[in-house]
């Protein structure tokens, strides 16, 4: 897939308020400090389409994106370590669950994983609460190009392992880093599939 173009659509704490589309969605979701900023400017070829930052949490809205004009990327606020008051994360969780339950047109959710580290409990659990709400997603490794080739490889096998203690079957993963571009045509490709899909 070529991203021709990609524009901001709009920011928001209520799915209601979410855009009145029937084009097909993809959300991209992980702990506050996995690279999610940088790998939707990578994938998109935009510099500064979704907001980096130095500090943890920057994301705090539903914020939708239209890409070549006829599919939204949905950037979600990461969980965990952000710096924000307990009320605030409790208002993410609120609306980031009412936006998994009530967006039809979301054809996946892609949670990112820093591939740097072992399994974290919380990407566990909250991937265990979208096989359990039979919501699609999968996974993308993310700052693939701060390891050597041997060491990722280890730690992927490592997330597989532990992945396979609760599934049947390790969820569509992919391999990224932001930084030189690695796991950009893989990932737009299965969207382009999907998207293809969808259209039938």
């Amino acid at each position: 897939m070529k991203i021709k173009s990609s524009e901001f659509v709009i920011s928001n704490s209520e799915v209601s308020k979410c855009p009145n589309s029937k084009l097909p969605e993809y959300a991209f979701i992980g702990r506050s400090n996995v690279g999610k900023s940088s790998l939707i400017n990578m994938l998109t070829a935009r510099k500064s389409l979704a907001k980096t930052s130095g500090r943890p949490g920057k994301t705090q809205l539903i914020n939708h994106f239209l890409i070549n004009g006829d599919w939204h990327l949905v950037d979600l606020p990461g969980y965990g370590y952000a710096r924000v008051s307990k009320s605030i994360k409790n208002t993410f969780q609120k609306f980031i669950t009412a936006y998994f339950e009530k967006r039809e047109q979301m054809l996946c959710a892609f949670v990112l994983i820093d591939s740097r580290h072992n399994a974290q409990q919380i990407d566990l659990e909250f991937m265990q609460w979208l096989g359990e709400h039979a919501i699609p997603f999968c996974i993308i490794f993310t700052k693939a190009d701060k390891l050597k080739p041997k060491a990722l490889g280890r730690n992927i096998e490592a997330y597989k392992n532990k992945m396979l203690e609760f599934w049947e079957e390790m969820p569509k993963h992919f391999i990224t880093s932001a930084e030189n571009g690695v796991g950009r045509e893989e990932v737009l490709e299965y969207i382009e599939n999907l998207n293809n899909q969808f259209i039938k």
